[in-house]
């Protein structure tokens, strides 16, 4: 029987640094549920600035990054631009409907061919 991921590891292409100057770049995120995408759009912040809602998606389903006690929207805010466009792409494909096929290119003979992608399970 084929194991269901509901976990997968990431490295930040820049990282989170926290109030102490700790840089963070290794994090689990897990599939969204119902839940997560039906409950933000609730959140005042949300109905206000419909753009929030990435911010509270993400602080939902990132379970660990780093050492960081709690990852709560506050966390999300102070992300780097491109480490929170890393996670937008990250979360849309984890939570795909449709499995994810890349077009690869073999680096010695140059054949193209297509390979469904996989992420790491988080342990």
């Amino acid at each position: 029987m084929e194991e269901f991921a509901t976990e997968f590891e990431f490295d930040l292409p820049k990282g989170y640094i926290d109030s102490t100057g700790t840089l963070h770049k290794h994090g689990v995120m897990r599939l969204a549920t119902a839940a997560d995408e039906i409950l933000p759009l609730r959140d005042p912040r949300v109905v206000q600035n419909p753009g929030y809602l990435t911010i509270i998606l993400l602080s939902r389903v990132i379970t660990s990054l780093g050492t960081v006690p709690k990852i709560d929207p506050r966390v999300i805010e102070r992300l780097y631009s491109s480490d929170l466009a890393f996670l937008q792409s990250m979360y849309q494909r984890i939570n795909a409907v449709e499995p994810i096929v890349e077009t690869c290119v073999c680096p010695e003979c140059g054949h193209k061919f297509e390979q469904q992608v996989n992420f790491t399970q988080a342990e």
